[in-house]
């Protein structure tokens, strides 16, 4: 009986012990995802030295800001910091526009080592932001997760080529869904312009910082945003130039990318009874003419046109959006919900143009972004008609507009009989 006790006891310490050391199996499976990344760009140029900042100068308001950032990253980012005008003080342009080298690797931070090295900067040269960028781009790598660069300068790009906003818009265009968010130390209407130009070209944001509080602040909140869940990102779609090659898209949101004029074809297969709901939006992420328009329209496979969107406008805008609706005409031998008695599908292609213009001096590629969302619904009332689509069926509304026309031809009737009596009787 000892013997037995003493084997039943050892299983069950042997069972507690597996059942201790073997990890979930669901967490097992779960695919490890993508930390965050995110690089700080600081600009060390020449004009850093300037003291405007809370009596400092913007090196020393900057420096102190990295600290604070620094003590404050969420363990589950990493984060590097790239430099651009930190160590060549001449005035050969060639070599000051490519003064951009990354101070501390993209990685989980340690806060004594990069306190260190943003403990050595000290204003120096040119301001190669459009380098810089490319080089911060390759240095947060690609795959899956948050990409973020977060530029800190007190000035305008003092290189020319690569011009900033022409790279933001290549970074974007590449589609590894690149947040650039900018941040200006002055004031200067002219580096406004620029840095919001950068921003824009990537869903970004622009703030003028005025004392070492707020920049501190600004960029503690833009790093923990990178740690955020991100929103579900569009699928990606490349338009053809024609319907019959064009990509079959399902329910969902897209974009792609378009160059001024340029006309781009996406398709969709409809069943009977069923109703698609589009729209487009296309961003004016650069500077262009005063008058624009955007045009979308449902053709069929024999390129008859179906249904129309289309917006224009003539002066500043970040967007210009149209949308359609265009359902199938049910059938009384269709039941979407059987699958034996579904048919064949209908080819419907969507069109999506522009008439964007821009000065000459304006770059034409990358495209201008375009955002397409597109929907598949049940009709939500067989008696809409294709030919008359938000009215109603043909005869149907004739006969409504007759009778509300007799009746109100009655009533007026009536009435003026009325008032043509009551003054006989005064």
């Amino acid at each position: 009986m000892t013997t037995t006790r003493r084997l039943a006891a050892g299983l069950c310490v042997l069972l507690a012990c597996l059942s201790t050391s073997a990890p979930p199996a669901s967490a097992a499976d779960e695919p490890e995802q993508a930390p965050p990344r995110v690089e700080l760009v600081l600009d060390v140029s020449g004009s850093m030295r300037a003291r405007d900042i809370d009596g400092g100068s913007r090196m020393a308001a900057a420096k102190k800001a990295f600290n604070e950032v620094i003590d404050a990253v969420p363990e589950e980012v990493h984060l590097g910091i790239r430099t651009l005008g930190a160590t060549y003080p001449g005035e050969d342009k060639r070599t000051g526009c490519r003064d951009s080298e990354q101070l501390y690797p993209v990685g989980p931070v340690d806060r004594t080592e990069a306190k260190t090295a943003v403990a050595t900067l000290a204003p120096t040269g040119w301001t190669p932001i459009g380098y810089a960028l490319r080089g911060a781009d390759a240095d947060l790598g690609t795959g899956e997760g948050t990409r973020r660069i977060v530029l800190i300068t007190d000035g305008e790009d003092s290189c020319g080529l690569p011009d900033p906003c022409d790279v933001a818009r290549e970074l974007a265009a590449k589609g590894t869904h690149l947040v650039v968010d900018t941040l200006g130390l002055t004031l200067d209407a002219k580096v406004r312009e620029q840095l919001s130009c950068i921003a824009e070209a990537t869903g970004g944001t622009y703030t003028a910082v005025q004392n070492t509080d707020q920049l501190a602040s600004r960029i503690k909140q833009l790093v923990r945003r990178a740690a955020d869940a991100p929103p579900e990102e569009p699928a990606a779609v490349e338009g053809a130039n024609r319907c019959a090659a064009a990509p079959v898209l399902t329910p969902g949101v897209y974009t792609d990318r378009q160059e001024f004029g340029q006309h781009r074809w996406y398709r969709l297969e409809l069943l009977p009874g069923q109703e698609v709901r589009a729209s487009v939006s296309v961003a004016a992420d650069r500077a262009v003419n005063r008058d624009y328009g955007v045009l979308l329209r449902a053709v069929d496979a024999r390129g008859r046109e179906l249904v129309r969107g289309t917006d224009a406008g003539g002066g500043r805008t970040d967007a210009v959006s149209a949308g359609l609706r265009y359902p199938l005409a049910a059938r009384d031998d269709v039941d979407l919900d059987d699958e034996e008695l579904k048919p064949a599908t209908t080819a419907v292609c969507l069109e999506v143009s522009n008439s964007f213009s821009a000065p000459a001096s304006v770059k034409r590629t990358p495209g201008m972004p375009v955002e397409l969302s597109v929907d598949v619904v049940k009709s939500p009332d067989r008696a809409y008609d294709t030919a008359a689509f938000g009215l109603g069926r043909g005869w149907v509304l004739l006969g409504v507009l007759t009778l509300v026309g007799l009746l109100a031809g009655l009533l007026w009737g009536w009435v003026s009989r009325w008032r043509i009596t009551v003054r006989r009787t005064n």
